[in-house]
């Protein structure tokens, strides 16, 4: 079977009285967003086997899939689940894919650390835009199309991604990556699902803003949320402003991070008295 991150946070959420004994091992395809550790640990918990892949519309299909490795098999289970969530390796049915320097369009060194874009190049990728030469020229520029994802390469050639660049909140000069706080929040007892934008801030510039749904019959306040992140993260990392409620999404469930930057961005900008 396959289905976005959302679909098999739902299954590993399902009440009691609609889950099944699955008959043997089920094999699980997960792609169209990066899906946080915690939710493949549990499917695993559950008898699912998935794997994860990566691509775009613009690529006709899966450009990477995170292929299982052997010495993985000795890893325990919440460090499998987050080897399982990288983006993974090359896919045969794209004939180029790098992670360059987007500015020199050298590739960066597999280091696990150094940023870059994800690009492709090849007969799977789209010729442009339709009627829009504008952003074909930008999505092109320099022979190779530029996703607007932002990745690591790991040592064994892995990728790994770190956020959408439009997503990437910098505070006080420090890049935050969204995907990671999200993953934190994702392990959180009481939540269903969550996101994190940036918020305005006068004195850092911006600062993570977490929208958060909890789990039916759970409780769990903003400051709850906050701490349990610092726990986990770098504070700078943190949120400083949760909001609780439903998340929108698309019709495939992918949740709509424009629409929650906008409301961010209406919650006007938090005072230069609000420090860490």
């Amino acid at each position: 079977m396959g289905g976005a991150p959302t679909v098999l946070n739902m299954i590993i959420n399902a009440p009691s009285v609609d889950r099944r004994l699955l008959p043997g091992k089920v094999i699980v395809m997960t792609g169209a967003a990066p899906p946080p550790p915690h939710v493949l640990f549990k499917m695993e918990e559950l008898g699912f086997n998935v794997t994860h892949s990566y691509g775009l519309t613009e690529t006709y299909g899966p450009g990477t899939v995170c292929t299982w490795k052997p010495e993985w098999n000795s890893l325990p289970p919440h460090a499998q689940a987050k080897v399982k969530a990288r983006q993974g390796l090359h896919h045969l049915g794209i004939e180029e894919l790098d992670i360059k320097d987007p500015e020199t369009m050298q590739s960066v060194p597999p280091d696990t650390k150094t940023r870059g874009e994800v690009m492709f190049r090849g007969n799977t990728v789209m010729n442009g835009y339709f009627k829009d030469s504008k952003a074909t020229a930008d999505a092109f520029k320099g022979g190779w199309f530029r996703s607007g994802d932002v990745g690591v390469r790991h040592p064994d050639g892995y990728i790994e991604l770190k956020d959408r660049s439009k997503d990437i909140i910098i505070s006080g000069g420090e890049n935050i990556s969204s995907i990671e706080v999200e993953s934190v929040i994702y392990s959180h007892p009481a939540v269903l699902e969550a996101a994190v934008v940036g918020r305005p801030d006068d004195y850092w510039g911006e600062t993570p803003c977490a929208f958060v749904k909890l789990k039916d019959d759970c409780n769990a306040n903003a400051d709850e949320i906050i701490k349990y992140c610092r726990d986990h993260l770098p504070h700078y990392m943190a949120p400083r402003t949760v909001v609780f409620g439903e998340l929108p999404k698309t019709s495939t469930g992918k949740i709509q991070k424009f629409v929650l930057r906008q409301k961010a961005k209406d919650m006007g900008s938090l005072s230069r008295t609000s420090r860490l």
